[in-house]
């Protein structure tokens, strides 16, 4: 197990409504949350686009000029910071990803790994939005593993669900991507894996050896018993307003320096240091 634990941030997702919640969206927003999230000991930054219009905070950019504005305000107010970008997409056209990513070169990006059923149900029994397909065919993964091979980005395999962390391995095994291996396993969503801090034995079991790992855990103050278990068995741990607005007391957050702080007890608590951004480099593997 690794001493030094890497935190990511992610600041602010696609999902989260800024007229509901306290998201950032503008470069200055950005940047203000990832400094409060650096000073609390996040070396990554996992951000998210949002259109940038008045009153449409609320839905997903794929523009890079907005890519680039944000990367640039969050690495000045964040020295020697790394940055981690989205590139989640449902149908057929995920051009707008590619292109982000071509262009600006993050230093890590999110390769979604294997297609979802994205449900959830009320407790009226009624779908809480229509049933959708998170879709992320074999095709879909090689193209953006090719565009992150051309630019010397590394992937951050996202993981919904068990039979997804065996596809990792296999995208290894012909070749489709032969560098640092970074697993996220993503738990909590209500049709992919659960928040249960029993089943990451069994995750690490099934990712290749070598490979790093981190858990993004979905969810209100349920979740935190499954950050201090992945902090213990030796993961690295990410939080943010995308994942939770929630402590382990119950208490709604309003920034993500808080769940930053929160996290990183957790680590503190296993015994491990916070890595720096230039130890999370080295562990990672980045080139830059």
């Amino acid at each position: 197990m690794s001493d030094k634990a890497v935190i990511t941030c992610a600041l602010n997702g696609v999902l989260t409504d800024p007229k509901q919640h306290n998201v950032p969206v503008t470069p200055e927003q950005m940047a203000r949350e990832a400094r409060a999230a650096f000073d609390a000991g996040a070396s990554i930054m996992h951000i998210h686009l949002r259109q940038q219009a008045p009153n449409k905070g609320h839905l997903p950019s794929w523009e890079v000029a907005v890519s680039k504005e944000i990367q640039q305000a969050i690495r000045e107010a964040c020295p020697g910071v790394i940055i981690n970008h989205t590139s989640g997409v449902s149908g057929p056209n995920y051009s707008g990803a590619l292109d982000c990513i071509r262009e600006t070169r993050p230093e890590i990006a999110a390769c979604n790994a294997g297609s979802l059923n994205y449900l959830k149900v009320k407790a009226d029994n009624n779908w809480a939005w229509p049933p959708m397909m998170f879709d992320n065919a074999v095709e879909k993964v090689k193209d953006y593993l090719d565009v992150m091979n051309a630019v010397g980005t590394i992937p951050e395999f996202e993981c919904f669900d068990v039979g997804i962390v065996r596809c990792v391995g296999m995208y290894h095994q012909v070749g489709m991507y032969t560098g640092p291996l970074e697993y996220n396993f993503v738990m909590g969503v209500a049709s992919g894996m659960p928040a249960d801090p029993e089943l990451l034995p069994i995750l690490i079991k099934l990712k290749r050896p070598e490979a790093h790992w981190q858990v993004t855990a979905i969810g209100r103050e349920e979740i935190w018993p499954l950050h201090q278990r992945c902090a213990e068995l030796g993961g690295h741990l990410r939080t943010g307003l995308e994942d939770t607005f929630y402590l382990a007391d119950g208490t709604k957050v309003t920034s993500n320096g808080q769940l930053i702080e929160a996290v990183a007890a957790c680590a503190r608590r296993a015994g491990r240091q916070i890595a720096s951004p230039a130890e999370a480099r080295k562990i990672f593997g980045t080139n830059r």
